[in-house]
């Protein structure tokens, strides 16, 4: 899944790609890389951000969406909280809600979700992105993950979402601490044997810049972001969201091609 960041602050490429014709052609070099779902996100969830008015986010993503469905074919994933743009959304050409806040947002959420009949990301979000950094504190990172995306898949399940539509995510970054982020990448196995597919999204997280050895702005943190790739391809995960499509497809690759030299018994 690659990235599409339509907004002025993101907190890798916020402002790169919020001029239309910027954001198309950055679309279409992520199919090009190989990108097998484009995640179009007109609000920035980073630590401490803002909320975005609904009419502003429906002008940066929806002519967006139907821009790229006018020329390709490839899926088109909403990320918003907001049922509106996803409704909008949907109209314009794409086929899966990634939700944040885990169909939580609003009391329609869930009813949408149903009525639009398409695949939805629920992701784990300790707080609200504006607050979600503040001193985060579990008692057991992984088995209250779980217990919360199992939860809102029931939840939404009982309001009409077809089982095979939903997807999950642990919200890497969202309201966690480096150690959290590292237990739940050590144990993405115990996600994906709730049942659902996983998503994965580490790229550029800035768990990354902890571990590594010298500063490490957003974008130089490739060698941890395809690392994350790569145990989340060799824990299950059905999707692995990332703002470097090429690298990462070479990645998955090469290991894919080392595994498969294994002898086998």
């Amino acid at each position: 899944m690659g990235i599409v960041n339509v907004t002025p602050d993101s907190f890798s490429d916020g402002g790169r790609f919020l001029d239309p014709a910027a954001a198309l052609e950055h679309a279409r070099r992520l199919i090009a890389e190989g990108a097998d779902i484009l995640d179009i996100g007109g609000e920035s969830t980073r630590p401490g951000s803002a909320p975005t008015p609904e009419a502003e986010e429906l002008r940066r993503v929806v002519p967006l969406i139907r821009a790229i469905r006018a020329e390709s074919a490839t899926p088109i994933s909403i990320d918003t909280m907001k049922p509106a743009v996803a409704e909008a959304a949907m109209a314009a050409g794409a086929t899966i809600w990634n939700d944040v806040t885990a169909l939580g947002h609003a009391p329609t959420s869930l009813e949408t979700a149903a009525r639009l009949g398409c695949d939805v990301v629920l992701m784990h979000m300790r707080g609200a992105p504006a607050t979600m950094q503040d001193d985060p504190v579990y008692e057991d990172v992984v088995a209250q993950v779980s217990a919360f995306l199992l939860a809102r898949a029931e939840a939404a399940m009982a309001a009409g979402v077809a089982r095979e539509r939903i997807l999950l995510d642990p919200g890497i970054g969202f309201g966690k601490t480096t150690a959290h982020n590292l237990l739940l990448l050590a144990h993405l196995d115990r996600l994906v044997a709730l049942g659902f597919p996983v998503l994965l999204g580490a790229s550029r997280k800035r768990f990354i810049e902890a571990l590594a050895r010298r500063p490490a702005a957003a974008g130089e943190r490739l060698g941890g972001s395809i690392a994350a790739a790569l145990a989340g391809a060799a824990a299950g995960c059905a999707i692995v969201r990332v703002h470097e499509v090429a690298a990462t497809v070479q990645a998955l690759e090469t290991a894919a091609a080392i595994e498969d030299a294994r002898p086998r018994d």
